[in-house]
């Protein structure tokens, strides 16, 4: 399948599964040194091909890029192994890790991918400032991180892995979330 065209299946996804709301998240994958990434404001419900942003990845990111489009570019400088970026907002994701403390999953399958989950804090006014050289640091290290109050980002050496790393972090807060709420976990 087409890269581009798998991006968007990706990114419809997120969507689709309740991983980002229609305008929200951001995708990206790179084709040697350039990259694809969603548009800012991109509708994942419309999103065709044709609307993918290229961007140089070590230039100023192209005209109507998502806002991220930078911090997805230092990830890709800063490990060469990536060749995908997925931005979402999933609720339990969130939810879990407002403490700013990172993530440690309790469930089995949680831990049999993350030994844990990093979490990092940026005031949201300095979001666009600091942002892609916290997360890009990170995300050279780790499969995953979570910006406190915001939302994960996932970086791995395909678009479906990290779609992979997005959805397993996604279920192991969910269970983690319901285990606490039935007593059965503290």
């Amino acid at each position: 399948m087409n890269a581009k065209q798998d991006l968007i299946r990706h990114y419809r996804w997120l969507r689709q599964y309740g991983y980002n709301d229609s305008h929200s998240g951001n995708a990206s994958c790179r084709d040697a040194d350039k990259f694809w990434v969603t548009p800012t404001g991109a509708c994942a419900d419309t999103l065709e091909a044709e609307h993918l942003i290229e961007c140089d990845i070590n230039g100023s990111p192209g005209k109507g890029a998502s806002l991220d489009a930078m911090l997805h570019a230092m990830v890709y400088r800063k490990n060469k192994t990536s060749a995908a970026v997925l931005h979402s907002h999933g609720a339990y994701s969130v939810a879990m890790t407002m403490n700013g403390e990172d993530f440690i999953p309790a469930d089995f399958e949680g831990q049999y991918y993350f030994d844990r989950i990093p979490v990092i804090t940026i005031p949201y006014h300095e979001y666009l400032e600091k942002s892609a050289g916290a997360v890009s640091d990170v995300l050279a290290e780790h499969r995953i991180v979570v910006v406190r109050g915001h939302g994960v980002y996932a970086a791995a050496e395909s678009i479906n892995l990290a779609y992979k790393w997005t959805c397993s972090f996604e279920l192991s807060a969910k269970t983690c979330f319901l285990a606490k709420q039935a007593g059965t976990l503290k």
